[in-house]
């Protein structure tokens, strides 16, 4: 029988019982399947042309609250503690420095609630919690924060395109602000997006004016209203692909099997190369479910739209996640990361990489690390992320020009380097997954493991 245990409502026990799934999973999925409906009809029924602001506002965060107590319960207020507080963070402090203040407090608060979450209750129980949403609404509070501080404090020339971009130029009221941090569409699962392109989608003006996230430009485009229910289909069904694999596949190939002492003392190197390979990409389609529903939610919602392409056609990818084709066919870590948790990874440029003073990538990874969580093997991942970038990036600029004529030296390159990324992508997030030291340090030390880590520490040496 599934386990009980949950902060949120029990209505969902059975249901939880019969799919033999943990209830806070059920209910995460039972509300996020509402939560598309009602983007559904929030579109149809509260479009921008039929109803005010005001009452789109409203209704948005009236809706988001609800789900997030139905998932986590009286937690859920941390919600609105951390985004209250915030705001008068901002009002009292003043747009000079009150982007600071709020980054301290949010991610601070953010980071007293995970480590609350691992060393008062389950140590290790990877399934959704209050922290999840709180990571998302950090994100939303710390980008805004420096948006106003960019729109409101800086110059202009001081500004790069996409700061400029995505300035504030006047300060949010309450009701924007809770709205903005916790809606319906992205309350349970974002993902992020920015104030300016969320106010444009709730006051009717996002299907004429869509923002490039890349140089922060705006495009403007006077078709009608285009149609999301193409691009929510098809979204919809890589869900139910990828929920399909994480049932059936997954759980036939757990990634702690990395570290089976029988497994490590009787198989070949390629046969372990090959598990881990295979067990970590196993491990991916629950990410993919979760982001791309969310992602199909906002769009049903009529908000993701950025444009339209050559060919005319509406693309509605402003505020996806992730490219899974890009993420499994990599030949480059940077192209993995690039494509893997899309809006975090801007995120983390924008407040972090863009303004850090000195050894922005340690300073990235290293908040990249915080805000995920406490768990040791976070911070193991991605100390050992920043050498494979750095390496990465090394070895690539020195050596790729070799190989680029003609195309069969080419291909025969992307085949290499997609190899070396997936094992080497396979090899940095084990820990992440193992979430403890013991396991962690147990996989390093594997036969085979040793030599490949003797390999990286080589080439860093060299490279670097």
């Amino acid at each position: 029988m599934a386990t009980t245990s949950t902060t949120g409502s029990t209505l969902l026990q059975p249901l939880s019982n019969a799919v033999q799934l943990p209830i806070d999973q059920v209910n995460f999925v039972v509300c996020q399947l509402f939560a598309l409906l009602a983007a559904v009809w929030f579109r149809t029924y509260l479009h921008s042309s039929k109803t005010s602001s005001f009452i789109r506002h409203v209704v948005a965060t009236l809706l988001g609250l609800y789900l997030a107590f139905f998932c986590f319960g009286w937690y859920a207020l941390h919600f609105l503690v951390q985004s209250g507080i915030s705001y008068c963070i901002i009002i009292v402090a003043g747009v000079e420095s009150m982007h600071q203040c709020c980054f301290v407090f949010a991610l601070g608060y953010l980071s007293v609630c995970q480590i609350t979450r691992v060393y008062i209750f389950d140590y290790g129980q990877y399934s959704a919690d209050f922290s999840g949403p709180m990571m998302i609404i950090t994100q939303k509070i710390t980008s805004l924060a420096y948006e106003i501080h960019d729109g409101m404090f800086r110059k202009d020339e001081e500004l790069t395109p996409s700061q400029r971009g995505l300035a504030v130029r006047r300060m949010p009221s309450l009701l924007e602000y809770v709205s903005y941090t916790c809606n319906f569409m992205g309350i349970l699962a974002g993902p992020l997006c920015s104030y300016k392109d969320y106010i444009a989608f709730i006051e009717g003006r996002a299907s004429h004016t869509a923002q490039s996230s890349e140089n922060g430009k705006e495009e403007q485009h006077g078709k009608a209203d285009p149609s999301p229910n193409a691009a929510v289909t098809e979204k919809l069904l890589v869900c139910g692909l990828s929920l399909l694999f994480h049932l059936t596949i997954s759980n036939m190939l757990p990634v702690e099997y990395n570290i089976d002492e029988n497994f490590q003392a009787t198989a070949s190197w390629p046969t372990k190369a090959t598990y881990l390979y295979v067990s970590l990409m196993a491990a991916r389609p629950k990410y993919y479910f979760a982001w791309t529903l969310a992602d199909a939610i906002n769009n049903a919602a009529g908000f993701g739209f950025r444009g339209y392409d050559k060919n005319g056609v509406a693309r509605w990818d402003l505020i996806s996640n992730l490219r899974i084709q890009q993420i499994e066919m990599s030949t480059s870590f940077k192209m993995f990361l690039d494509n893997w948790n899309i809006q975090t990874a801007l995120w983390l440029k924008r407040v972090c990489y863009e303004r850090a003073t000195f050894s922005p990538t340690i300073q990235t990874f290293f908040l990249s690390a915080i805000w995920h969580g406490v768990y040791p093997g976070y911070y193991l991942t991605f100390l050992t992320g920043v050498l494979m970038t750095l390496a990465a990036r090394a070895v690539r600029n020195n050596f790729r020009h070799y190989f680029v004529e003609p195309p069969q030296l080419k291909l025969f390159y992307d085949v290499i380097t997609w190899a070396a990324t997936q094992i080497t992508i396979s090899y940095t997030v084990v820990p992440f997954v193992l979430l403890s030291i013991k396991p962690s340090f147990t996989f390093y030390r594997a036969p085979g493991i040793t030599a490949f880590t003797s390999v990286v520490s080589w080439c860093c040496c060299c490279c670097l």
